[in-house]
């Protein structure tokens, strides 16, 4: 759906684009979800939902991305082994209504970034949202991202005195998102605004159709920059397969994005337990 998420509390809810839709999580809900990516880069998720009586939710997870077999080579160019980087976050996010149609929510976020050997960071960053049902139909979102999230490197392990300290702040994100659930359950349709500190302005669109009880259908569009800087749109679509046996309901789904400065494409595979 184009990463258009920040206001959708139906189906697989997801705290990472906003923490305040927890507490309309119905049941405890996990996921799995493994990403292939061209040279060599990995991304994979995992996290856990569930909704806290009587009124609030929480929801905890890691996502890890990383490039393997990256080339080593000496000052005259000579290959001298490979290495590998590992970027991770581990979030915990709680969020609790104040009303039936108003919920806010907050997300602590741990970055673990294992750049190239003694090299690494550790830091905490933090999400704040807030959600609220307009309608029976519409709802709408707001979520502040990223707030004093940042990398901070030592690189005088390897290079000694002439190594040093430096701090890389992460890019405060301000979204705002609005959601139309269509009657009938016949799908989503979802429209989102992103301003950033680093003065970027993206738009973002994402819809969901069910075709059938058991499948429905995705597209979006993602990183359209209406600021006049090309950072590369990013369309995507995909579907997914899902049957319920007793009070389980497992899913299983496949995005496909197009990403506009690579050689190919970006699969997703996710596998969403609903129990």
């Amino acid at each position: 759906m184009g990463n258009a998420m920040s206001s959708i509390i139906t189906g697989e809810l997801n705290s990472y684009y906003n923490p305040a839709v927890l507490p309309f999580t119905e049941k405890r809900n996990a996921d799995l979800s493994i990403g292939f990516l061209p040279f060599d880069r990995y991304i994979n998720f995992l996290s856990y939902s569930q909704s806290v009586k009587p009124t609030a939710g929480l929801s905890i997870g890691i996502i890890n991305a990383s490039v393997r077999n990256i080339d080593i080579r000496d000052n005259d160019g000579y290959n001298i082994g490979y290495t590998s980087t590992s970027e991770n976050q581990f979030y915990l996010a709680f969020a609790n209504q104040l009303h039936p149609n108003f919920s806010l929510g907050l997300s602590v976020k741990v970055f673990y970034y294992n750049l190239y050997k003694s090299v690494s960071s550790t830091t905490v960053g933090f999400d704040f949202g807030v959600l609220t049902k307009i309608t029976e139909y519409i709802s709408l979102g707001f979520v502040l991202q990223d707030i004093n999230s940042n990398y901070k490197w030592n690189t005088s392990t390897i290079y000694g005195q002439a190594g040093g300290q430096t701090v890389d702040k992460f890019p405060n994100l301000r979204r705002i998102s609005i959601s139309y659930k269509f009657p009938y359950q016949l799908g989503i349709f979802a429209f989102e605004f992103e301003n950033s500190s680093v003065k970027s302005n993206m738009i973002r669109i994402g819809s969901e159709i069910f075709l059938h009880e058991y499948f429905l259908v995705r597209t979006g569009l993602d990183r359209w920059d209406i600021g006049g800087n090309d950072r590369g749109i990013k369309p995507t679509f995909g579907f997914s397969v899902n049957k319920q046996f007793d009070s389980w309901n497992p899913m299983i789904s496949y995005a496909f994005v197009i990403e506009p400065f690579s050689i190919g494409g970006l699969h997703f595979l996710t596998l969403s337990v609903k129990f």
